[in-house]
């Protein structure tokens, strides 16, 4: 009986499997054959159309209906800075559609004796399906760095080399982070009770305090070029000098005017926090200072390293009152705005002295940031199967039909 309740804890009563299977059919989209790089890429249909297919896999796992759609088959996992909550969620997601994760580690392979990317991308791919990659930390690399393994892989495959064309996903690169800002989405949607009830929200994308430097931009990018999409209203805040790409500022105004929703800049983390529904306070390091990181790496300059971190850890210690607290919380939507996360948080007293996050806050909203968190490994394993499969909406009302146990 405790085994039973374990496995249905989960599940929601309001969410009728067989509707919501008709309605991933008639959104009639195709990713068959593409990668997920960047959520602006897509067309509405194709963002929709995964996140139904990830709301489709949560509900049917915690019906504990078997998800195996691949009989074999491997799943490459390159990371390239350090992750838990992604990396976890990417195994997670390949087990569950029934890939084999195999770790690409850089330092063990013949990249060390320098095997070029195009060499690389075609060795681990004989028998792979997705090769999940994270490239985060230098400006102008990651993004490219994906582009170069899609590019070996379409020559691969395009030569006969590849009897499969291996679909990549983006698991964090130097411009997006689209499985972390498609996992707030669906966290928030169903939060609200809908996309349609995300409309006229205030969602308040803030800097904060951290005391480390070196932060990715891509989580503040991927949110606001993402939400702007959904008729939300925008306001992206933080200190003086601490911009962020203007490539991703550009497309969060354009999605905005597109959706009749609104993006707004400021300075000021109380004028983002004043009656928003949502705040999502992060630490990111300057945009500035990511392309001078990103050179003085290059370059092997590790004394230039060890001043531009001082400089930048005096930079943020002038910053430290951009903090998410109790006072600060009193400025939101009737004082109880949704409080989101990618994690870790800094939070103060408890993983650092000052932080991005008090520790009474983030104690309050600490369950809801997991459960945003869990939505990752759906959102993951619906990128791979609408970008592996043909017809995925086919293979999920397989499966439901067939209705087989995950776990006993």
């Amino acid at each position: 009986m405790k085994t039973a309740q374990k496995r249905s804890n989960s599940k929601s009563v309001n969410f009728n499997i067989e509707k919501e299977l008709s309605n991933l059919e008639k959104l009639g989209a195709n990713l068959y054959g593409k990668d997920f790089l960047l959520t602006w890429e897509k067309n509405d249909k194709e963002l929709h159309f995964v996140l139904k297919i990830a709301e489709l896999l949560k509900e049917m796992h915690a019906r504990n209906i078997d998800l195996t759609m691949f009989k074999s088959g491997l799943a490459v996992s390159n990371f390239r800075d350090n992750s838990t909550r992604t990396r976890f969620s990417f195994a997670s997601a390949c087990n569950l559609l029934g890939l084999a994760v195999q770790d690409l580690d850089e330092k063990k392979s013949q990249i060390a004796h320098g095997e070029t990317v195009r060499e690389t991308a075609n060795m681990i791919s004989f028998l792979t399906e997705v090769i999940g990659i994270r490239d985060d930390m230098f400006i102008g690399k990651g993004h490219t760095y994906m582009r170069e393994v899609a590019q070996a892989l379409d020559d691969g495959y395009k030569n006969g080399v590849l009897n499969q064309r291996p679909a990549i996903v983006n698991l964090q690169c130097d411009l997006d982070h689209p499985t972390q800002s498609m996992s707030d989405l669906l966290f928030i949607k169903n939060y609200f009770g809908g996309f349609d009830k995300l409309k006229g929200k205030k969602i308040a994308m803030t800097w904060a305090y951290s005391p480390s430097y070196g932060k990715p931009l891509s989580v503040p990018q991927g949110v606001i070029c993402l939400m702007t999409r959904f008729g939300m209203n925008v306001e992206l805040a933080y200190p003086k000098g601490y911009d962020l790409l203007p490539e991703t500022i550009k497309i969060a105004r354009e999605n905005a005017e597109k959706s009749g929703g609104s993006f707004k800049v400021s300075n000021s983390m109380e004028s983002a926090f004043k009656d928003a529904d949502i705040v999502y306070p992060k630490s990111w390091a300057p945009y500035s200072v990511m392309q001078q990181r990103t050179k003085l790496l290059e370059e092997g300059y590790n004394s230039g390293l060890k001043e531009l971190e001082k400089h930048c850890l005096a930079q943020n210690a002038k910053y430290s009152d951009w903090e998410c607290n109790e006072e600060k919380m009193k400025l939101t939507k009737n004082g109880k705005a949704v409080y989101l996360h990618c994690l870790p948080a800094d939070i103060t007293g408890v993983s650092c002295k000052q932080g991005e996050v008090s520790a009474e806050v983030f104690e309050k909203y600490r369950i809801g940031t997991y459960k945003e968190a869990g939505y990752k490994p759906f959102v993951i394993a619906a990128m791979i199967a609408a970008c592996s499969k043909n017809n995925p909406t086919a293979i999920l009302k397989t499966l439901y039909k067939k209705a087989s146990k995950r776990a006993i």
